[in-house]
């Protein structure tokens, strides 16, 4: 299909990163971008509900609202995101006979979701150039006429991102099972699997155990791998309030991030005319994948600083009444070594030891975690190593305390909730045959790597993506698109245009949905979704705008359409009412799934309700009914001499894979993306120079080498054998097979590059 037309990066212009982050000029972009898109009434519209009560839950993150909400409750990033989905631009069948699938597939990521929202359905079908519209019925029946043809229900996968509500979340694993198969990858699968893996196994649950109230009360905060400024900026509201309250944030970094440096909120006079706040009390600047060795450090120093003073340090009393494990622990971790700790972290023991008085003098702590853990080869066991690390001092199950790994899409906590999981346990599945009168399969499914991995070997033909943009967000770029070309059918359930669009099955279709933004009318009236956030609070979203097209449906209603078509009428479960009412889908989700009791009646409150998490009744679900010590390997990423550890990452402009525009502005890039951060020190090491145009290769134990073409060079305080550069542009670097141990989650946040002169200098 040849190489994409990225915007070019002839105006790049590099500046100084910024110091601190928001402040009236995030109000200013958030509305040149608003208006850019759509009417003034309208951004008004959209910015007056989005996060308020009976409002517009925000597609951009998954940070929880507090109690007390302001009129303008949202974020700098999170009202681009609602406008750009607002948008007024329509793609129309026209625009579909101007290019081919070939010319759309050579543009960048950034042209296509400019060009504005779906407006009708579309097929290629095989042998054509071009997409074509095609009736619902019709587009609906080619599908089920696809999937009753497959050899074994295996053969299909139905793959969602965050973005889906839990309604149609539920009724999407609901039709998966009902169809046969447990093939249900997600968008988990490639960004928070390890914490769902680490945390099964040691609390008994895959969730953090922290409330928004816990944020503001905690004595000490971790900010380990994350950048809120960019991924969650309200998050910095809540570390504002942490701070007001007489608790610190120590931020874990390979680079400084505006954000935890300084917050300058833009509703509050500091915030305005003021310096704001200071964020990170301490900033260790620690090498990439040095996570685990930082936490071992810490728990070495706490056990000898209770056998300085037995009884004074650790919380003997919760170690013995509600953990496992304990002693191996502790004879594991009084082994680690300083060498190891200090290589690995690039931190010294002086800067280590600062933090450990910290947690000395804090009575609650709270460690934060994101990609920049997860996605790392032993993402498992450093999260593992933070679970000991708060099980020394009793850090569960009390205000201010516990682990609260963030999630970035606004409903990815909730799709996993409502079973979008290939391996949900049996006691799940029990249930749900026992509600709808079938028996689902048990065999576990694909997740994300393992589909693209059949879909490569001609294993599943079908593939279904409801939200998202697959073909952009998973690893292994070129893999990924063959695997999907070698499909029989694909399907994308959009409100835009995206890449996967372009990466196309023999047939392939486009079905446009209503956006989170729009007004959902259906046979019972009108209809609002429910969303779980990071804090597992479950409330209701209500779209307020007129939909952007009359041939739009809810994604609700395609799935039940859908299911209706394939199965018909065995087993007897009933999609027309669940399409009609989705009241009637969460009477079903409050007989199937623990802590969804009363579903209708508790969400209809402004706040909606929390889940139950039994972490904080100090009850753990593993099989020793306590939580559990473990002891986890010392690990580190060794580069070969001249190589360099790069992270991907996402620009401040960016929501998942698509830029808003060319700029990230907080850490001084303007118009341009392809751009790789280094530092000076290191690139005159390696005898290159700042701006020199490069070619990143990444080089795998198995020999195989993969090339990201003509990356400008930028000196920049990452720390000192680290890199980092933007994704999706990077995603070519990381193998199929290079995943985290355990999780399956593509290790994105720890790839081994050599940096050589590009062939085309520029």
């Amino acid at each position: 299909m040849g190489a994409l037309e990225d915007p070019t990066d002839d105006r790049l212009e590099i500046t100084p990163p910024k110091t601190w982050a928001t402040g009236v000029p995030a109000v200013a972009h958030a509305l040149q971008y608003s208006l850019s898109q759509t009417s003034p009434r309208r951004t008004m519209l959209t910015l007056l509900n989005i996060n308020q009560a009976k409002g517009i839950d925000c597609p951009g993150c998954a940070w929880p609202e507090p109690g007390k909400r302001h009129m303008n409750e949202y974020c700098e990033n999170g009202a681009k995101h609602i406008n750009d989905e607002a948008t007024s631009r329509r793609v129309r069948r026209e625009f579909f006979e101007q290019y081919t699938v070939e010319e759309l597939g050579r543009k960048s990521d950034y042209w296509l979701n400019q060009q504005g929202r779906l407006t009708e359905p579309m097929v290629k079908r095989p042998g054509s150039e071009h997409y074509e519209p095609i009736e619902w019925d019709a587009a609906l029946s080619l599908m089920a006429e696809e999937l009753r043809g497959l050899g074994s229900p295996d053969e299909a996968l139905f793959y969602t991102s965050g973005r889906l509500n839990n309604e149609a979340a539920f009724l999407l694993q609901l039709f998966a099972r009902a169809y046969g198969t447990n093939n249900l990858p997600d968008c988990s699968n490639m960004c928070h699997e390890s914490s769902g893996s680490a945390l099964m196994e040691t609390l008994g649950i895959g969730k953090g155990s922290v409330s928004l109230d816990d944020i503001h009360q905690a004595d000490l905060i971790f900010v380990v791998g994350q950048n809120p400024g960019t991924n969650h900026p309200r998050m910095l509201s809540a570390l504002e309030e942490t701070k007001r309250n007489g608790g610190s944030v120590v931020a874990v970094n390979t680079l400084p991030e505006a954000g935890l440096m300084r917050f300058k909120h833009p509703q509050r006079p500091r915030g305005v005319v003021g310096r704001g706040t200071v964020i990170a009390d301490q900033f260790l600047h620690i090498r990439a994948g040095g996570d685990l060795a930082l936490f071992q450090a810490l728990n070495s120093l706490l056990l000898e600083a209770e056998d300085a003073a037995p009884g004074a340090v650790l919380d003997h009393d919760f170690i013995e009444k509600n953990c496992s494990g304990f002693e191996a622990f502790a004879e594991h971790a009084r082994k680690t070594s300083w060498e190891d700790v200090l290589a690995a972290t690039g931190l010294t023991r002086e800067e280590i030891e600062e933090v450990h008085e910290r947690v000395l003098k804090a009575k609650s702590v709270i460690v934060c975690w994101a990609m920049g853990v997860t996605q790392q080869k032993h993402g498992v066991p450093t999260i593992r190593e933070i679970v000991n690390f708060l099980m020394l001092r009793g850090n569960l199950g009390k205000p201010g305390a516990g682990v609260c790994p963030v999630r970035g899409h606004s409903n990815v906590q909730g799709d996993r909730t409502m079973g979008v999981w290939e391996q949900m346990p049996q006691t799940f599945l029990d249930v749900l045959g026992r509600e709808f009168g079938f028996t689902p399969p048990t065999k576990h499914g694909y997740d994300s790597v393992n589909a693209i991995r059949a879909m490569r070997d001609g294993k599943a033909t079908f593939f279904l993506g409801v939200a998202g943009n697959f073909v952009r967000a998973t690893p292994d770029s070129e893999v990924t698109e063959q695997a999907m070309r070698r499909c029989r059918l694909t399907a994308h359930i959009s409100t835009k245009l995206n890449r996967s669009h372009t990466v196309c099955g023999e047939t392939a279709l486009i079905l446009p949905t209503l956006g989170r933004s729009d007004r959902d009318i259906q046979a019972g009236g009108e209809q609002f979704i429910t969303v779980e956030d990071s804090m597992s609070m479950v409330h209701a979203s209500r779209g307020r705008l007129a939909p952007a097209s009359d041939d739009l449906l809810s994604e609700v209603a395609i799935i039940s359409r859908l299911a209706r078509s394939t199965l018909g009428h065995s087993p007897e479960i009933p999609w027309e009412d669940f399409e009609a009412d989705y009241g009637t889908v969460r009477d079903r989700i409050s007989r199937v799934i623990p802590g969804f009791e009363d579903f209708n009646e508790r969400v209809a409150g402004p706040d909606g309700f929390q889940l139950p998490n039994p972490v904080n009744s100090l009850t753990f679900r593993t099989p020793t009914g306590k939580a559990v010590f473990t002891c986890n390997d010392f690990e580190m990423p060794r580069p070969p001499e001249g190589y360099l550890i790069l992270q991907s990452m996402r620009s401040h402009d960016q929501w998942n894979t698509i830029p808003y525009a060319m700029n990230d502005r907080y850490r001084g890039i303007h118009n341009g993306r392809r751009v790789v951060l280094v530092h000076p020190e290191d690139i005159s090491a390696l005898g290159l120079s700042g701006m020199q145009m490069v070619d990143l290769v990444s080089v795998w134990h198995d020999g195989s080498e993969r090339r990201a073409e003509s990356f400008r060079l930028v000196p920049y305080p990452t720390s000192r054998g680290s890199a980092a550069a933007y994704y999706p542009e990077t995603n070519v670097l990381v193998p199929l097979d290079s995943v985290a141990d355990i999780s399956n989650c593509p290790t994105s946040k720890g790839i081994v590059v050599r940096l050589e002169p590009a062939a085309w200098a520029g």
